[in-house]
């Protein structure tokens, strides 16, 4: 399951919950897609505080997020990642400064 919001500040903030499946891995790359070039807030935000792991598409998709983002001048960060999902996402190419509250 994948939620979205918008904040107060116009951010919008994409919550996927739970273990990785190909069905929500679909869900969330179709999401961030959407969000970054049809919605373009000033600030993406990808809350990863209920994800215990993360699979290498949703990996990739994330960092791949962060690269369309730049392109279409959408700031993408990575909120509350696991540390062990941090250092799967800084492999997969998300720059560690998108990175933000990494938690053990």
């Amino acid at each position: 399951m994948v939620d979205v919001r918008t904040v107060a500040d116009g951010s919008v903030v994409i919550t996927p919950r739970g273990a990785p499946d190909s069905e929500r891995g679909g869900e969330l790359r179709r999401v961030l897609v959407h969000t970054v070039r049809r919605v373009r807030p000033f600030r993406l935000i990808v809350d990863l505080a209920e994800v215990p792991e993360i699979d290498p598409l949703d990996a990739g998709s994330v960092a791949a997020a962060c690269e369309l983002g730049d392109d279409h001048h959408v700031t993408v960060f990575v909120d509350n990642p696991r540390r062990d999902v941090a250092t799967r996402l800084a492999a997969a190419g998300v720059p560690r400064q998108r990175l933000r509250g990494a938690t053990a």
